[in-house]
């Protein structure tokens, strides 16, 4: 019997509407197709794997199309993978393209979870799809435009070659996002010992590296000094889950997508009666006991009547920050922000658990 490495890689490829040649932005609403072959990007597999790999379909869809019909195209591209029956399915590379990078990612997870064939894709780390499937699916790092296409492609399929040895991957050496597994291995210094070899490279300035991969998060500058509060409208908001009695919006207890805005207009307390928390994350009885103690009605209302600010806005806002992702996070801040800004507020105090 051959050995697999002998194989031919039979692959089908996914891109999106630019990169198949469509059109831009204009046409991200066309819906699926697939061609025979290599079209785009895909047709860089030859360069790289030669006699030794194929593309046997090359399957296009807008942008706009798969994240409205999502259920529908998955179902449609599980249908047309069977078909092809291929050894391996790529997708992008998305780079920065937020709805292409979501749908390379739902696309590769939804192959390898009902098909059983390894999936592999690639995406800029500011992507809303990294944080949404690399705990998920083998996601390649890029830069943030095309112009890095064919470095990520051919990373895509080095992966790619792995994952249908059975390889275990390392995220530094193949260039991927860490899924957060870890795997024990036994070492020959204690921790305390790596500890403070770490420590001392550090300080003495040699390359060191932690056994801890820190989040990283994008730098968001400090707003401007409010120049004259006792002429201002300020608003309130929250990512603790206040909402009225019976939670009317169903934000979500954990991992919200959503947000609630409320009337608080000559409201000058909020009674516990009319407002409850739904949270998942912290210990809200006492908010429940008095909703103020989140949402400061209460104080924000005396505020108003000693003149130290110029108005309460009338409406509050909330959502429930625990286990929500970033990319949902972003979200539901700039819609908030964006009614904000037309209800010309000019401050907002946001409070949390």
């Amino acid at each position: 019997m051959a050995d697999k490495k002998d194989q031919k890689i039979t692959i089908v490829y996914y891109i999106n509407q630019f990169f198949g040649r469509i059109g831009g932005e204009e046409s991200a609403n066309v819906g699926l197709t697939v061609q025979s072959g290599a079209i785009g990007p895909a047709m860089a597999v030859k360069e790289f794997l030669g006699e030794r790999g194929e593309v046997l379909a090359t399957i296009i869809c807008g942008d706009n199309y798969f994240i409205e019909n999502e259920n529908k195209v998955k179902e449609e591209i599980i249908q047309l993978v069977k078909q092809y029956s291929p050894k391996l399915v790529l997708a992008g590379p998305a780079f920065n393209a937020g709805r292409y990078g979501v749908a390379c990612g739902e696309i590769c997870k939804t192959i390898q979870d009902e098909l059983g064939i390894p999936a592999v894709t690639a995406m800029y780390k500011e992507n809303p799809g990294v944080e949404l499937y690399r705990k998920h699916v083998a996601i390649v790092k890029t830069a943030n435009n095309a112009r890095a296409m064919k470095t990520a492609i051919s990373q895509m399929i080095q992966i790619g070659e792995k994952l249908l040895q059975n390889e275990i991957l390392d995220p530094d050496q193949d260039n991927y996002f860490s899924k957060g597994v870890k795997r024990n291995y036994i070492s020959d210094k204690t921790a305390a010992e790596r500890a403070v070899e770490m420590l001392v490279n550090k300080i003495t300035g040699k390359e060191y590296r932690s056994e801890i991969r820190l989040p990283e998060f994008e730098f968001v500058p400090e707003p401007p000094p409010v120049k004259d509060v006792k002429n201002s409208i300020i608003a309130l908001t929250t990512d603790g889950g206040l909402y009225p009695k019976g939670n009317p919006d169903k934000v979500e207890s954990a991992g919200a997508t959503k947000y609630g805005k409320y009337s608080i207009e000559g409201i000058e307390k909020l009674n516990s009666t009319e407002y409850e928390v739904c949270h998942r994350g912290y210990d809200n009885s006492c908010i429940n006991e008095d909703p103020n103690r989140l949402v400061p009605v209460d104080v924000m209302s005396d505020f108003v009547k000693e003149g130290l600010i110029g108005s309460l806005y009338p409406y509050y806002f909330s959502t429930t920050g625990v286990m929500t992702n970033l990319e949902n996070s972003r979200k539901i801040g700039k819609q908030i922000a964006h009614e904000l800004s037309k209800g010309g507020v000019d401050a907002v105090i946001h409070t949390s658990t």
